[in-house]
């Protein structure tokens, strides 16, 4: 069984502040190809955290895949800790109980509320060990909240048969620019 974690970005730290912006269609574009690919291979499985995003925006995918030919593809949504959703904005908190009701499986790594940051990094530590393949929306050259899982799971790549896979703003620029060579020219 393959299993792929995803993460990266929340919207603020790339200057995305509608749920609706366009950028959110490229980005879930280069996703649905990572996780096309992925399923090519054998995927069975994605896993996130449930964070406001690109791992929502993952959920969103799976679930439209689902939808459209790849029943077979599951989502699981483990949460560092409780109510993670707690001090969320409305909107955000009703975007994340839509996707934490379809789910194929959900669970938290902590059963307390939020008490410090190890249980974030005790979440990253679950999502490596628990898959195979790590997708992030992440570029080295901006850091950001992701920094701590990719460094993570760097580490864990050292030790372990592990691959890790990330969609740039390059290739989301290359995205776009296909999408409008493709629009002009039909």
């Amino acid at each position: 069984m393959k299993v792929a974690a995803i993460s990266g970005y929340k919207p603020f730290e790339i200057g995305l502040f509608k749920k609706n912006d366009p950028a959110v269609e490229y980005i879930k574009k280069a996703i649905r190809k990572e996780l096309e690919q992925l399923l090519e291979e054998g995927l069975e499985w994605v896993l996130i955290s449930g964070q406001l995003g690109t791992e929502l925006w993952a959920a969103e995918v799976v679930y439209d895949m689902q939808i459209n030919g790849h029943s077979e593809l599951k989502l699981g949504v483990v949460t560092p800790f409780l109510n993670q959703e707690q001090g969320w904005k409305e909107e955000n908190k009703e975007w994340y109980e839509e996707i934490l009701m379809q789910a194929d499986f959900v669970d938290s790594v902590s059963k307390k509320d939020y008490e410090g940051p190890n249980q974030l990094r005790m979440k990253n530590v679950f999502l490596l060990q628990k898959s195979d393949v790590l997708l992030m929306f992440y570029d080295t050259e901006k850091t950001g909240s992701p920094k701590y899982l990719y460094d993570l799971a760097a580490q864990y790549k050292e030790r372990n048969n592990y691959d890790i896979r990330l969609i740039s703003f390059y290739d989301l620029q290359a995205i776009v620019e296909e999408e409008q060579y493709n629009n002009d020219f039909f």
